[in-house]
């Protein structure tokens, strides 16, 4: 019974479908600007949920880098998760914000950026998140962590002027989304959950799920 007495009574806020915005993208930014208020420390995390060769459900924490007419991340183009995506292009982001009790589902079709998209996106990060990148095939199998940390200190032995490349294997994916979900925690598990479904006309019909 340790798991199961575990529970909190959420009394935060409401959604109400006078709340809903226009676009789904409007209001994902108006929840995430308020949960970044509350706590700026990993709003931008999300749960990257893909399906394998076998089709088992793959779930990770991955750090969402832009939004436009879809929601963008980097990764390995080797690692598991780009080679799930590579069988299976379409995924599920989930945010989770604790302190104001919502949380975001979005599904939709998957692709990856353009290379100067990645380019641009590689040297705008700190030279040892870039060294990182070039040191460590994801997912790939390895024997001892030291060899690992040769690679990054190889790397970051470079000379400072020395510019580190994007290599072939990393960039970016971007989700476009075809289905949103808006979760408000309420008492006694009442919780509000309206979605955005996107229809052959290119807009969004809206609804209330039973919570």
């Amino acid at each position: 019974m340790k798991y199961g007495n575990l529970r909190e009574e959420y009394k935060k806020d409401a959604l109400l479908e006078s709340n809903l915005m226009e676009s789904p993208f409007d209001m994902f930014e108006f929840w995430f600007e308020e949960a970044k208020k509350i706590n700026p420390a990993d709003a931008n995390a999300m749960v990257l949920s893909t399906l394998n060769k076998e089709g088992w459900p793959q779930g990770r924490v991955v750090l969402l880098k832009g939004v436009d007419h879809g929601f963008v991340w980097f990764t390995n183009y080797l690692s598991q998760k780009a080679m799930d995506l590579e069988l299976h292009p379409k995924a599920s982001l989930t945010f989770w914000w604790p302190a104001p009790a919502r949380q975001v589902r979005i599904t939709g079709t998957v692709e990856k950026i353009s290379e100067s998209e990645s380019e641009e996106y590689f040297l705008t990060r700190p030279r040892g998140s870039q060294a990182g990148a070039i040191a460590s095939i994801q997912s790939s199998l390895i024997v001892d962590r030291l060899d690992l940390e040769k690679k990054y200190e190889d790397m970051m032995s470079l000379p400072e002027s020395t510019l580190l490349q994007k290599p072939e294997y990393w960039g970016g994916f971007r989700l476009i989304p075809t289905y949103f979900e808006f979760w408000q925690g309420r008492e006694s598990r009442l919780h509000d959950r309206l979605f955005y479904k996107h229809t052959n006309e290119k807009s969004w019909e809206t609804g209330r799920l039973s919570p």
